[in-house]
C-alpha cells in the first residue's frame, strides 16, 4: 500500500430538492476541476424556509483528495 498526502478544502453545494442532492452537487462540480477525490465530511447545513416549507439546502463539506506525484 502507498503512503497518500491528501489536500482538503471546503465546499458549499445547494439543492432544492435534499441536503443528499446538494452534496452531490458539489462534489459533481468540483470533480469538473479536481482530480483524484477521495473523501467527503459534512462540516455544516442550513437551509431556507419558505411558507412554511423547506426551501432549499446549503451543505457544507470538507473534501479530500490525493496530491499528484
Amino acid at each position: 500500500m502507498i503512503d497518500h498526502v491528501y489536500k482538503s478544502l471546503e465546499l458549499t453545494g445547494s439543492s432544492s430538492k435534499s441536503s443528499d442532492d446538494a452534496v452531490k452537487t458539489a462534489i459533481s462540480r468540483a470533480s469538473k476541476s479536481i482530480r483524484n477525490i477521495k473523501w467527503f465530511q459534512v462540516t455544516d447545513v442550513r437551509g431556507h424556509v419558505a411558507d412554511g416549507n423547506v426551501a432549499h439546502w446549503q451543505v457544507t463539506i470538507k473534501v479530500g483528495f490525493t496530491l499528484e506525484e
